[in-house]
């Protein structure tokens, strides 16, 4: 039986490339807003980040996140991701 293929991504932060599902994914739609997407499947231009509060501090710091989406990023989707992270 053939092993099926694991989709790998890069974190836009530590540059690592890791699974899919060690990765959260955000997202900027046409209208601007910026969001966490779970699913990994929604429309919009997505950046990739490790699920390590140390990775989010680094992003938040670096505002790396702010130029992958090219948008600027409000408080409350970094608190987001951080209650994500923590759960």
């Amino acid at each position: 039986m053939k092993q099926k293929k694991i989709p790998l991504r890069t974190c836009v932060v530590t540059k690592e490339s890791l699974p899919k599902k060690e990765l959260l994914r955000i997202v900027r739609n046409k209208e601007g807003e910026v969001f966490v997407d779970e699913t990994g499947k929604l429309n919009g231009r997505g950046a990739y980040i490790k699920k390590d509060l140390a990775v989010l501090e680094q992003a938040k710091k670096t505002q790396i996140l702010e130029k992958k989406l090219e948008c600027k990023i409000e408080d409350r989707v970094y608190e987001e991701i951080k209650n994500i992270i923590e759960k």
